[in-house]
């Protein structure tokens, strides 16, 4: 699939500020899922300096900084022209000793595999993972035998159908306990709570950012999120539990990291404090 995707973000501030530098994760990345063909940036007023830059991830990110000068907005414009090529997600080979949960991964693997393997509550508490994810992710692997396609797949489902899906453009992820008691949530609640599940239980994931094709009869568009989990054999493979569906070619990857907030599209700061922001977007996401 070939997708053309124009993206405005616009910033209104309740007096004049001056912009620190900001970080934009909003070109599409390159690998053998899919392919930048065309990419522009344009950002007013117009920065200092941008530099292009390469996260500890991979990720492409540009880093604009501003002159000293008050303004009353920030508009970000993107235009990109992406191709899809995972047509099936399923064409994997996994390796024998994956296919049963828990996965006895090799030392050298594990140690690679660390940052995508933290419960959400280490960094806070040092307990490890939420209690009521841990639980989910106990009484899926009963029910599916310790299969992990199934246990995936399964999850997946039940995210979809036990949960309320709700628009929230602002703000962090929710706890995956909030999430899951609520049954509510955007996507990026979502996302977070299968991420926690699958750590639970052994299966590294990751938060990834972008966009996915939506509804062809209606113009509703929101910037997306969803989890890639790493299988050895089949490399990381991507799972949407707001749609309840195992990522193909109308889902387009911005960025992805272990850790959400460096997945946001759009980061940085501005003075003096006190000064309230008001966000809106414009977003087409055309097929070709």
């Amino acid at each position: 699939m070939l997708y053309q995707i124009s993206h405005t973000t616009h910033y209104a501030y309740d007096q004049p500020v001056t912009l620190q530098p900001h970080i934009i994760r909003l070109c599409p990345r390159s690998d053998y899922t899919q392919a930048l063909k065309l990419f522009s940036l344009q950002i007013s007023p117009i920065p200092k300096q941008e530099s292009p830059i390469v996260d500890l991830d991979g990720n492409p990110l540009i880093k604009a900084w501003f002159a000293h000068e008050p303004t009353t907005s920030l508009t970000i414009q993107t235009l990109s022209q992406v191709e899809t090529y995972r047509e099936n997600p399923f064409i994997y080979l996994l390796e024998p000793w994956a296919a049963h949960l828990p996965i006895d991964y090799p030392a050298s693997l594990l140690g690679q595999l660390q940052p995508y393997l933290i419960g959400s509550q280490m960094a806070y508490t040092g307990s490890g993972f939420d209690p009521i994810a841990q639980q989910l992710a106990q009484n899926l692997l009963y029910q599916v035998d310790g299969n992990t396609i199934r246990f995936l797949s399964e999850l997946n489902q039940l995210i979809y159908e036990s949960c309320t899906q709700e628009v929230r453009d602002t703000g962090h992820p929710h706890p995956p306990s909030i999430t899951w008691t609520q049954k509510r949530g955007s996507c990026r609640d979502y996302t977070v709570l299968f991420m926690e599940v699958c750590r639970a239980i052994g299966i590294p994931a990751r938060f990834v950012s972008g966009y996915q094709e939506g509804d062809v009869d209606s113009t509703d568009r929101h910037l997306h999120a969803w989890a890639e989990v790493y299988l050895p054999g089949a490399g990381w493979r991507g799972y949407d539990p707001t749609h309840g569906l195992a990522v193909a070619d109308r889902h387009i990857a911005l960025v992805a990291s272990a850790v959400s907030r460096y997945a946001a599209p759009v980061t940085g700061a501005y003075g003096p404090p006190g000064v309230q922001a008001t966000m809106t977007y414009e977003l087409m996401i055309q097929p070709l």
